[in-house]
């Protein structure tokens, strides 16, 4: 949800390689919490409950899995004997990158050399990646099946957090903000460790609150503080208000245990309807829990209903496949399950599992971005408004439908990644958490604070100790329960400043970065959310949905940054809407160029030419700015095409591939637009009016634009078609060459009357003819590596919807002599509004 725009400047961060260490259990004594923490709630109380039977499943289900393996006799141990070569050949390549790198700092001012050994070693990273995936499968060989996620390794102490003033010295005038920020976690991170039992425990809230069982029966545990009474009610006692009476501790969580029947059965079914029933400040109130695992709208109600969710053991999901290795170089399909479908419905997970995820593969991703996977009440907020942050959507299927999903994405190889939404909640007062006790500030700051008015929603008090537990605990619950390889992290901007991005107009002045208005609850909260998954699950992927480029985002935390993996390149889509309203011969290459590098170095960043933001109503996708209603008549081939059609197909397919190959380290494209998915996305919408009266027309409640029409790219009598394959023939230029991942990158033409850009990514030549009617012969590009060059990838082949105006076996001969600041050159054919790729032989 990106407020304003980004001007990225300086810095730069190094990988952090942490070592894995073995699960570890907490069981401390009563603590008490000293009032100088300035806090109203604390939450030592989770330490004085024992540890229960079910704290020992993880490790019954590790046992079962060794007797399963050692079941398999000679064959598993030929595995075991694969998983250990493939370790130790990963471990070779690793220190032969190790000794690279090493030579590579006597080679400095040798272009050519250096080039040879960056592509040399972005090779041996390839192959390293490769072993990885081979050794997850041969280890599910091993044990016979895939399990729980492994045990988490030891959190490593905190770092002293001073490598960002050695990575960029502009940051040394705030080092007093920095140093407070980095206090201020450091002093979190102790009070959890003192009172909690560290991170590890900590994050484990769901264990001890919501639903649990145990030997006795079902332990249900509320947080509610402003609460005077409650009590547990549903189908199980028949809403009963007085059956089942929860008492309340000194830290304001409610409790109660139902014995199990007398049969052994649970006191409350599985799949029956559940809610706390409270008396609190501002009258009596039911309230979905707010640690449900699932929630129900049934029909003809609107308010939600809390799910008890406890199949039996027999009915549960059992993992299969191992979790993919973690990609070098990332390659995102963002995507909604439930407007997936090729008909105006609401597509299932065991749909978008069986009918999407190939296509995903096919096309050469190797992540997919999930989004509106939490409960949200209102469909059409895209999953943006959540009300249940630990329920799946029930629209789109049950927690073991979602589970067979995730399984099935690993066995293709593919990472799976959620759009979390930890940055504000649903307004929702009957099934979110506002008011979920009755009062303002239970979850959520109080007051103005409290409320973003652009998204008519809560913003959490970061700050406050159990809303700390709650989203730490969150995030691992989707990792633990769901195997999600890692987030997306919605709306990172508007947590860290107090004035949440709006109507502000980034800069790049660091002063605009580090001030009174940066929420520092918000940055520590961030900062330990990021220790912990990378601490306990080192491959884990994050990544902020940062408008504002503030430094530090994209370094570790134990070097003084905020612990991401990636940031999104936001301000790349801005450029190519600004862009796409201007003539073609007023397009300014040094400008796009620039807008595509202008990032902080070292930081990764994900880039993308459009996300799901451009193909909301009320905006257009890429291909619809190109083409528009030229697209409703003439994408037949065996039809006449038209000039908008022409200039539209070859200028979506550069678009893409320039934005791939210079905007950043990770890739992103959002379903549907890489065949350029014609119209725009409405969600199903009544009749209604605004708050002041107004009305606001709906349209007759219909999907008919709440879906993706992949039927259009598989017809082959269709353009859509050529666009599609052009987009897998990207990604797989990508996954072979590894371009995205190179240190050597040199820009060595931008060229305004020409209108060419070109330059070098890896060992890659990438030639772009951006001119709207000129073709150039015998132009000359420059290149670092001389010998044989070979065409890669050319987007004129008729096969992408262009006009097979090269031949795809031409070899490319170089010259001595320097060109456009390259020791090298050879001479090419670059018809106009295409993009042509060459390899070095």
């Amino acid at each position: 949800m990106a407020t304003s725009r980004v001007v990225q400047l300086g810095g730069r961060w190094s990988e952090l390689t942490r070592t894995s260490g073995v699960d570890r259990l907490h069981c401390g004594p009563v603590c008490s919490i000293p009032v100088s923490l300035h806090r109203p709630e604390h939450v030592a109380w989770s330490n004085t409950f024992a540890c229960q039977n079910e704290s020992l499943k993880p490790l019954a289900k590790r046992t079962k899995a060794g007797k399963n393996a050692a079941r398999q006799g000679a064959r598993a141990q030929v595995s075991r004997t694969k998983v250990t070569d493939a370790a130790k050949a990963a471990k070779d390549l690793k220190e032969t990158i190790k000794a690279s790198e090493e030579k590579l700092e006597t080679l400095q001012g040798d272009d050519a050399a250096v080039a040879d050994l960056e592509s040399e070693t972005a090779r041996i990273e390839r192959e390293i990646d490769s072993l990885k995936q081979e050794n997850a499968k041969l280890r599910v060989k091993v044990t016979g099946e895939a399990g729980p996620m492994a045990a988490p390794s030891v959190m490593p102490p905190p770092g002293e957090g001073q490598e960002i003033y050695k990575q960029d010295p502009f940051l040394e005038p705030y080092r007093d903000h920095l140093e407070y920020r980095y206090g201020q976690y450091k002093k979190w991170r102790g009070e959890i460790e003192k009172y909690e039992g560290g991170l590890e425990a900590f994050s484990r809230g769901y264990e001890k609150l919501g639903f649990t069982r145990s030997g006795k029966g079902i332990t249900y545990r509320e947080w509610a503080p402003g609460a005077k009474w409650a009590s547990l009610i549903g189908d199980f006692n028949n809403w009963n208000t007085n059956a089942d009476v929860m008492t309340k501790n000194e830290f304001g969580v409610f409790e109660i245990t139902l014995p199990d029947n007398a049969d052994g059965s649970p006191a409350i079914p599985h799949g029956s309807r559940v809610k706390i029933h409270m008396d609190t400040p501002s009258g009596w109130k039911d309230s979905i829990p707010a640690w449900i695992k699932f929630a129900v709208q049934a029909p003809g109600e609107i308010p939600y209903n809390g799910i008890y969710y406890d199949p039996p053991e027999e009915e549960l999901y059992k993992f299969k496949h191992g979790k993919p290795a973690r990609p070098n170089s990332l390659r995102i399909y963002e995507a909604h399950v439930g407007m997936s479908s090729i008909e105006p419905k609401i597509n299932s997970y065991a749909e978008f599992r069986d009918d999407v995820l190939p296509r995903i593969k096919a096309l050469g991703y190797n992540a997919v971005q999930l989004m509106a996977i939490q409960e949200h009440a209102y469909y059409g907020s895209f999953g943006y408004h959540v009300t249940n942050f630990f329920a799946v959507s029930s629209r789109c299927g049950t927690p073991d439908d979602l589970k067979s999903l995730i399984d099935r994405a690993h066995e293709l190889g593919i990472v799976v990644l959620m759009d979390v939404v930890h940055s504000h909640a649903s307004n929702n007062v009957l099934d979110g958490l506002n008011q979920f006790d009755g009062t303002d500030s239970h979850y959520f700051h109080s007051g103005a604070r409290g409320y973003h008015w652009m998204w008519d929603s809560r913003l959490f008090n970061y700050g406050n100790w159990e809303v700390m537990r709650f989203l730490l605990s969150n995030l691992r619950w989707w990792l633990e329960e769901y195997q999600f390889d890692g987030f997306r992290f919605d709306g990172v901007t508007s947590m860290m400043y107090t004035h949440h991005g709006l109507q502000m107009s980034f800069t790049g002045n660091y002063g605009e970065y580090f001030g009174l208005t940066t929420d520092v609850d918000a940055m520590v909260y961030l900062m330990l959310a990021n220790d912990m998954m990378h601490g306990l699950y080192p491959n884990t992927i994050t990544i902020a949905e940062d408008v504002s480029g503030m430094p530090t985002v994209a370094v570790p935390v134990p070097e003084g940054g905020v612990g991401f993996d990636y940031r999104l390149q936001m301000a790349v889509a801005d450029k190519w809407i600004e862009v796409l309203g201007e003539r073609d011969e007023d397009w300014d290459m040094g400008n796009i160029v620039h807008t595509l590098t202008n990032r902080r170095h070292q930081e990764k960043c994900v880039a993308y030419a459009e996300s799901h933001d451009q193909a909301l109503v009320g905006d257009k996708t890429i291909a619809f700015w190109l083409m528009d209603k030229d697209m409703y008549d003439f994408m037949a081939l065996d039809g006449p095409s038209t000039p908008t059609i022409d200039r539209g197909i070859a200028l979506h397919k550069m678009i893409r591939l320039i934005t791939m190959s210079l905007g950043g380290e990770g890739y992103l494209n959002f379903m549907g637009n890489e065949f350029g998915h014609p119209e725009w996305i409405d969600f199903p919408r009544s009749d209604t009016y605004d708050t002041k009266g107004k009305f606001i027309p709906g349209n007759g409640s219909s999907y008919h634009l709440c879906r993706r029409r992949f039927d259009l790219a598989d017809a082959t009598y269709l353009r859509y078609k050529g666009l599609n394959d052009f987009d897998s023939a990207m990604n797989k230029l990508e996954e072979k060459y590894g371009f995205m991942t190179s240190r050597h990158q040199y820009i060595s033409r931008k060229d305004e009357g020409d209108k060419l850009i070109v330059f070098e990514r890896g060992d890659l030549v990438f030639v772009f003819n951006f001119h709207y009617s000129s073709s150039f012969t015998d132009y000359r590009v420059g290149c670092l590596k001389p010998g044989t060059y070979k065409i890669v990838l050319d987007s004129d082949l008729k096969e992408f919807g262009g006009f097979a105006r090269l031949d795809p076996s031409a070899e490319f001969h170089t010259s001595e002599g320097w060109h456009d600041n390259r020791p090298h050159s050879f001479q090419v054919y670059t018809p106009s509004r295409t993009v042509v790729v060459y390899a070095p032989v």
